[in-house]
């Protein structure tokens, strides 16, 4: 896909907040810094309209972001981070659940997981709540350069196995820093908005 333009368009913590207009979403959720600012700006080839920090915990509200005014890519907050407190964590799981149970623009959410470790419980939580809403369950992993292939194929077959996914084309290995299957992820893209886009005109 060719970017024209890319911005945030909101950061929100409430259903206030969210664009009022009837644009599709895809949304990427995932553990607390496993990447899901990386991706977004690996997707639209800026260095940082999303920001990233080495600091777990950065992304604390629903980062809207404006594609070609066409559609958006949604950060959602990251979840499973230890360093914080039961009130902030709680908080931080409301504004998830009201976005990913109330959006009506919202057609896809992609989780994004860490291809060195084993999905945890969390990613097994928000995975099984994906598939129960009929999404299609597209896992992308991070940090696919830090692994050789024989490991990339091993760690593929853990998640596989962990989150009980189907259909091995779903994990897609990735690396911001060597840009590593970024087509393929706007190719998935491009087909979940044209696939939407049919059932909208029926």
């Amino acid at each position: 896909m060719k970017i024209n333009k890319s911005e945030i368009t909101a950061l929100a913590v409430n259903e206030k907040q969210y664009p009022k207009d009837n644009k599709f979403e895809i949304a990427f959720a995932g553990r607390s810094n496993v990447g899901k600012s990386s991706l977004i700006n690996t997707l639209t080839n800026r260095k940082s309209l999303a920001k990233t920090s080495n600091k777990p915990g950065k992304t604390r509200t629903i980062n809207f972001y404006n594609i070609n005014d066409q559609f958006r890519l949604v950060d959602l907050p990251g979840y499973g981070y230890a360093q914080v407190s039961k009130g902030e964590k709680e908080k931080w799981s409301k504004m998830i659940d009201d976005y990913l149970h109330n959006r009506e623009n919202l057609v896809e959410v992609i989780l994004l997981l860490d291809i060195r470790h084993e999905p945890g419980e969390h990613d097994l939580t928000m995975y099984k709540w994906i598939k129960s809403y009929g999404f299609n369950g597209i896992a992308v992993c991070t940090k696919s350069d830090k692994l050789s292939k024989s490991q990339i194929t091993k760690q593929i077959s853990v998640i596989k196995k962990k989150l009980g996914i189907a259909d091995e084309n779903l994990i897609i290995p990735y690396s911001a820093e060597k840009r590593m299957n970024i087509e393929l992820i706007w190719e998935i893209i491009e087909e979940i908005l044209e696939v939407n886009e049919k059932q909208q005109l029926k």
